[in-house]
């Protein structure tokens, strides 16, 4: 192995993240629930505090609801209205 390759090799391990698996239950239905709906940037904090906060199967629920009811436009603005709206 030459030297320019040995470089490489340690600037690409030097620089490799590393992405931990969720911790909770919560944390994986938030994630999945931002990829579905493209949640923005600026939203995924409030995802993740809905799906602390709120049981799994109520945001679920609203979940299943936002897919069968948006069928245009930004679904994600859809599911927070739906989950603020039940009880």
């Amino acid at each position: 192995m030459n030297d320019d390759n040995f470089e490489s090799f340690a600037s690409i391990w030097k620089n490799k993240k590393t992405v931990k698996p969720p911790a909770y239950q919560w944390q994986e239905l938030a994630l999945q629930i931002i990829k579905e709906l493209n949640i923005p940037v600026s939203k995924k904090s409030s995802v993740f505090k809905l799906c602390k906060d709120k049981g799994e199967k109520l945001i679920k629920q609203a979940l299943t609801d936002t897919k069968e009811l948006c069928k245009e436009g930004e679904k994600w603005k859809y599911f927070f209205k739906v989950i603020n709206n039940q009880k």
